[in-house]
């Protein structure tokens, strides 16, 4: 896959960095890897998902919180993704959009279920995404655009949080 190139440069930042909680495992790879200049080996299949699992090294990427209630997940979307969006997208997370409103965020990996939401019309304010963004070690600010039109800067966080549009329940990544 073609987005696990970009990855190689941000490993090199990771080598020395402590381990990070993660969440559950992302999809492996198809195609070979190059060796990480950092190291002179190829990296695991493992480490590129765990970066993938964990907020970008400072100053690059877009780390994307995900607030689904019980759990939380933290990814990382590498490079200077174009939108919010491209963002949660580019971070390794499935998105259904509102059939009947195409810029608005239904289903992140399938939260709500489809017998809860079945993503024709806009959802209820009591049980909506609701879109956030922060600096790093910052606090949230409810995103006052959509994720379609907004475009995050490298080094930014985006949270996500799905309910009656309280923030993500996790502090803003340091």
């Amino acid at each position: 896959m073609t987005r696990r190139r970009p990855l190689l440069a941000a490993l090199a930042l990771l080598a020395a960095a402590p381990a990070v909680a993660t969440a559950a495992p992302l999809p492996a790879a198809s195609s070979p890897l190059s060796q990480s200049p950092a190291t002179g080996r190829t990296p695991s299949v493992a480490e590129e998902d765990s970066l993938l699992r964990a907020a970008c090294p400072r100053g690059s990427g877009v780390s994307v919180v995900v607030d689904f209630g019980a759990t939380e997940s933290t990814r990382c979307a590498t490079g200077d993704p174009t939108s919010g969006l491209a963002a949660l997208k580019g971070a390794g997370f499935t998105v259904t959009m509102v059939a009947r409103f195409p810029g608005a965020v239904c289903r992140i990996n399938g939260i709500p279920k489809p017998a809860k939401d079945a993503c024709v019309v806009m959802p209820p304010a009591t049980a909506y995404w609701s879109y956030w963004h922060a600096l790093r070690g910052g606090t949230w600010t409810y995103s006052t655009s959509g994720a379609g039109s907004y475009d995050p800067k490298p080094g930014t966080v985006e949270g996500w949080a799905y309910g009656a549009g309280k923030p993500p329940s996790i502090p803003v990544p340091k």
